[in-house]
């Protein structure tokens, strides 16, 4: 019996291959635990359908994440804080916020989990913040801290 692999199978092969492998086992436990299907003409065109819209919605993705990167790059984002002596503000500014005013000011929503900051900022100035757009995209984006 011909059986496509629907997962990666030990042993076997991975997923995506056609198989030859004898009746009971092909019944019994490929596709009775859902990692195969009969390979008929029907399902091998049906899966080669599903993974050329795979292929599409990664390159799609990827596509949006490149043009993020040029929006972050390209802009300066200004965030205004509660100021006490020295320039210190009062608290810190943390991803939340920066997710917060990039979402306000240029319609960007990154997670605030995707944004890191090397060092906490307290004091008014101009800083850098790494953004992971996922796909192994990142970009550096530009904040400048100005007293409220």
């Amino acid at each position: 019996m011909k059986v496509l692999l629907i997962k990666d199978v030990q042993s076997l092969g991975k997923a995506g291959e056609i198989k030859e492998v004898s009746d009971g086992y092909g019944k019994n436990f490929l596709v009775g635990k859902g990692f195969a299907k009969h390979a008929t003409p029907q399902v091998i065109a049906e899966w080669e359908e599903n993974q050329k819209d795979i292929k599409a919605k990664l390159e799609s993705d990827i596509n949006t994440a490149k043009a993020q990167k040029e929006m972050i790059e390209s802009v300066k984002l200004t965030i205004k804080h509660k100021v006490g002596e020295n320039n210190h503000l009062f608290g810190s500014i943390t991803n939340k916020e920066i997710a917060h005013e990039l979402l306000e000011q240029y319609k960007l929503d990154i997670d605030k989990k995707h944004i890191s900051l090397k060092n906490p900022i307290k004091t008014i100035g101009i800083f850098t913040a790494d953004c992971k757009l996922g796909h192994s995209i990142n970009a550096s984006l530009t904040i400048d801290i100005i007293a409220l």
